[in-house]
């Protein structure tokens, strides 16, 4: 049951071919901080690869047939890619299924104030986080402000190194005792997170003339007035590129880890994989740190209507051929495990936790105290997946998600479950989980690339 580092097999070849992957993997992180980019660049990377978009394919009325590669985007936040295979699409499909959403900062609709000279936005966090963490950092803001004649401006302020950086202020130490008293949890409160983003005031105004100065500002380089915000998505991140960690260089730290590390392997899994036996699928959706829901979150209906319009371009659909090629696929949920921590080993089951350096890793269930919300993939079918690791001499461990009354977490895999599809989740290890920084091995992210691919080709 021992598992051995993979770095000990590693040859020159596999190490040139993993700084490769890494850097390749580093860019797509600075460039994809929100769900949005994530799904841009994407696109950017699969057209150059010769896939279509669903939706020209449709207007124009083309067909589908095996060796075609095609994509659907739902509202610019998810996307889904297929590569049509020899075998008919009732046989099912393989799917590599990761979210590209993750922790975050988001501005409220109505953001803009001014307190005491200082102009601030007032803000609503997203997902799961220790809000403490989010306090006396460089952070940047990335989004989309959507104005009234229909225009779309995009934003990013705070990634170049010219930029001016915002952030969120803490209260000092000598003036924390009362502060430093309470628990993690209430240090810094929800409403404690307001991003200061000024302190100097338009000339001639008296009245909110810092507020005033940064109206003009964002009218005078984007065009926007204070009622756009009511419908921008604005989403504040922690600002500067990913970068290798350790001073051999065998880690990499960034922000967003989770998921787009596996949103990223599968991606390249999926480009590596060429005309395969059974159709092979990459999603790639939003919204699965606060639930699966929403139009582009899992939940919603648009794999299943995207799988539908394939199948009536192939002249294939019907609503049982749908219903058995649902059924019958298996599927990969790609997403982050919990990596052993040894400086808080006490939360960790170490007979069954997952550490770094030791290939991609597989949970058969996830949820909290008594699997509550958790898939639990079936034992044949971990056994099938076992086999296929082996073959392709890909280096895997099997973790639980900490020791069992401590917390837990879920994934997208229960929802695609649902169809009586074989789902199991895997992915790369992560330190510091759901912090602005997070910290993955290079090893794992080399492995759970060659792992997605062997289970396209063979499962």
């Amino acid at each position: 049951m021992k598992r051995e580092l993979a770095w000990n097999k590693y040859k020159n070849k596999q190490l040139k071919e993993l700084e490769s992957l890494c850097k390749g993997y580093k860019e797509f992180l600075d460039k994809g901080k929100t769900e949005r980019e994530c799904v841009t660049e994407t696109i950017e990377i699969i057209e150059k690869a010769g896939y279509k978009n669903l939706e020209t394919i449709i207007a124009k009325k083309q067909k589908i047939k095996t060796g075609d590669k095609v994509y659907a985007v739902c509202m610019g936040k998810a996307i889904a890619m297929f590569n049509i295979g020899k075998k008919p699409m009732e046989e099912g499909l393989n799917i590599l299924g990761a979210h590209v959403d993750s922790p975050r900062i988001d501005i409220k609709q109505n953001p803009l104030y001014e307190d005491t000279d200082f102009a601030y936005l007032d803000t609503h966090y997203y997902g799961g986080i220790k809000k403490y963490q989010w306090v006396a950092i460089p952070l940047a803001i990335h989004g989309v402000v959507a104005k009234k004649d229909g225009t779309v401006v995009n934003i990013v302020i705070g990634e170049d190194e010219k930029d001016p950086v915002v952030s969120i202020t803490d209260l000092l130490i000598h003036l924390s005792a009362d502060q430093m008293s309470k628990t993690a949890s209430k240090v810094i409160e929800g409403e404690q997170l307001d991003i200061l983003i000024g302190s100097k005031p338009l000339a001639g105004e008296e009245k909110d003339a810092v507020k005033k100065q940064i109206l003009k500002l964002i009218k005078d380089k984007y065009d926007i007035e204070e009622e756009d915000f009511i419908s921008a998505e604005l989403e504040v991140v922690p600002a500067g590129p990913s970068r290798d960690t350790g001073l051999d260089s065998s880690m990499i730290m960034g922000y967003g880890q989770d998921d787009r590390v596996c949103a990223y392997t599968s991606l390249m899994a999926m480009l590596e994989v060429d005309k395969p036996e059974k159709t092979s699928c990459c999603l790639l959706v939003d919204k699965e740190e606060i639930g699966s829901v929403g139009a582009t979150g899992m939940q919603s209906k648009f794999f299943e209507n995207t799988v539908a319009e394939i199948l009536d371009r192939m002249d294939k659909f019907k609503e049982l051929t749908l219903r058995r090629c649902l059924a019958n696929s298996r599927m990969l949920s790609s997403d982050v495990s919990a990596a052993f921590d040894p400086s808080f080993a006490s939360a960790f089951e170490k007979k069954n936790a997952a550490f770094f350096g030791k290939g991609m890793v597989f949970n058969k269930f996830t949820g909290r105290g008594g699997k509550s919300g958790s898939n639990d993939a079936n034992a044949e079918y971990m056994a099938a997946i076992r086999k296929i690791m082996d073959e392709e001499k890909i280096t895997f461990q099997t973790a639980e998600l900490g020791k069992v009354d401590i917390g837990g977490g879920g994934t997208i895999a229960y929802i695609l479950s649902l169809y009586g599809m074989e789902v199991i989740d895997c992915g790369v290890a992560v330190l510091n989980m759901h912090a602005p920084w997070e910290i993955t091995s290079k090893a794992d992210i080399y492995e759970t690339k060659n792992g997605y691919a062997a289970f396209l080709k063979k499962a």
